[in-house]
């Protein structure tokens, strides 16, 4: 059998583990063979390929980003994209596809699965949004890097008695900031899921003032306050149908000095950083086991599946349970999170 792999959506910590797990079980345990897909779903569309076999995965793990590029190309918006796609795995000899990504990449694997095409799915997301699985991998590195950022601002702020805010990633989902502000000790922290009260947050920030610390406050990208809108950078959707993302700790910033106009304050926008680099041990291992049970469910014939963690185990569930909606920050964990802050 010849499988395809690809990454598509933005790259994470432990992409390349997955990708590393997949190949070597693979070939050394069933004799597959593999070969990559460039640059996302704009691959098989494309016929963009790259080889993919032991010697070239073999020392790849404690690297950051993805080996085979990435991108939101999206074949189902296309003319005959789908079948793009299928033409370019009968030409190649291609059996079956392993595609690594999120919401937008495994939504478009569900629908090939639909068409008939063989894919199985391991889930990747920094924003741990995912449905069905417990965590995704990505997630604890950006919120390792997150965390030690907030660290060191802190001693920065209070050196010169400043409010630090701290912007994150987090569209719909605040899991990075939620994690991020619990283990930061930030005295707020603002998600999407709940709108927030400018008021309020302006009454704890000159509280933390008036004991002599300096406040720390976590946002997420999407959080708005009460009665808000997105604040984004005005360009076109992409082909997923979001828009670029810009502005959050900036627009708190600006209401937060409208309300408290001698309070000194510095905006950090984390952003991509949060992407980058190597990833952490867990990362590492999550994405391990998921590429190994990637490759069991194609060996098994098991199809139209996702590699999720569920406690302590990566088990197979169908790729719409994770793709049919968002998994958000519930609101016992908002009332966590509020127990410990202010």
């Amino acid at each position: 059998m010849r499988i395809g792999v690809l990454t598509g959506g933005g790259d994470c910590p432990g992409l390349n583990a997955v990708i590393r797990a997949a190949v070597l079980k693979g070939t050394e345990t069933h004799g597959f063979e593999f070969i990559g897909f460039r640059d996302g779903w704009k691959g098989p569309v494309e016929g963009l390929t790259t080889p993919l076999d032991p010697d070239v995965v073999r020392h790849i793990l404690p690297l950051g980003g993805t080996i085979l590029g990435s991108s939101r190309t999206n074949p189902v918006k296309m003319e005959g994209g789908v079948e793009k796609i299928r033409a370019t795995m009968a030409d190649l000899g291609v059996d079956a596809l392993l595609a690594i990504g999120g919401e937008d990449t495994l939504g478009v694997a569900t629908r090939l699965t639909e068409e008939g095409i063989k894919v199985v799915g391991a889930p990747k997301t920094i924003d741990n949004d995912l449905n069905a699985t417990d965590y995704t991998f990505g997630f604890d590195t950006a919120v390792q890097i997150a965390v030690d950022a907030c660290d060191r601002l802190a001693t920065t702020g209070a050196s010169h008695h400043r409010a630090m805010i701290v912007e994150v990633m987090g569209r719909h989902a605040g899991w990075i900031a939620l994690h991020t502000g619990m283990a930061a000790s930030a005295h707020v922290t603002l998600v999407p899921e709940q709108e927030y009260d400018v008021d309020a947050v302006a009454a704890t920030v000159a509280a933390v003032l008036e004991r002599g610390e300096a406040p720390l406050i976590v946002i997420a990208e999407g959080a708005l306050p009460a009665g808000g809108d997105l604040t984004h950078t005005g360009a076109d959707l992409d082909a997923f149908g979001h828009v670029q993302l810009k502005g959050a700790g900036e627009q708190l910033e600006r209401s937060l000095l409208e309300r408290l106009p001698d309070l000194q304050t510095r905006v950090t926008v984390l952003g991509h950083l949060l992407r980058g680099g190597t990833p952490t041990a867990y990362d590492r291992i999550l994405g391990t086991r998921s590429g190994l049970s990637a490759i069991t469910a194609i060996a098994e014939g098991n199809f139209g599946t996702m590699a999720a963690l569920r406690g302590t185990e990566v088990v197979q569930v169908p790729l719409g349970d994770a793709t049919g909606e968002l998994k958000t920050v519930q609101a016992h964990r908002l009332a966590e999170i509020a127990h410990v802050s202010g």
